[in-house]
């Protein structure tokens, strides 16, 4: 992946509060959801996002962990897609891993809250829009 594209693409992602998450339902079609950026990732190989353990999403990717989540910079008609697996973690590490203060008010259980949980995801490919044009990247 040039720099250039790997410039833009981190841009977008530290930019973005929200992100789209894409799960497959099913029947095979795509469902999205926005959802708050992660909390903590790994360059943008790997993302960390909370969720409830009771949710469709969660459902959906222990079935099918193929998964895309997307970036966009509307004032600059700029976004970017990255493709890859999406985990459902349940571990108590990983659950402290992200927790933040004020997540009693989605979790009032706390940090050992059963219906919380964190999906990982882990990027593989990407795919890069901005001037009319796209670029496909491998994220390494």
């Amino acid at each position: 992946m040039s720099k250039d594209v790997l410039k833009i693409v981190y841009s977008l992602v530290e930019k973005s509060k929200n992100v789209m998450v894409g799960s497959v339902d099913n029947e095979g079609y795509p469902n999205m959801k926005m959802m708050f950026n992660a909390r903590e990732r790994e360059g943008i190989k790997v993302f960390y996002f909370t969720t409830n353990t009771s949710s469709l999403r969660a459902a959906q990717f222990l079935k099918n962990p193929q998964a895309s989540i997307y970036f966009h910079d509307g004032r600059f008609f700029k976004g970017a897609m990255l493709k890859g697996k999406m985990e459902v973690l349940c571990d108590q590490e990983t659950k402290n891993l992200i927790w933040r203060d004020g997540d009693t008010m989605y979790y009032p259980e706390g940090v050992t809250d059963p219906d919380y949980c964190v999906l990982r995801f882990t990027a593989e490919t990407g795919r890069l829009y901005q001037n009319f044009g796209s670029t496909d990247f491998v994220v390494g």
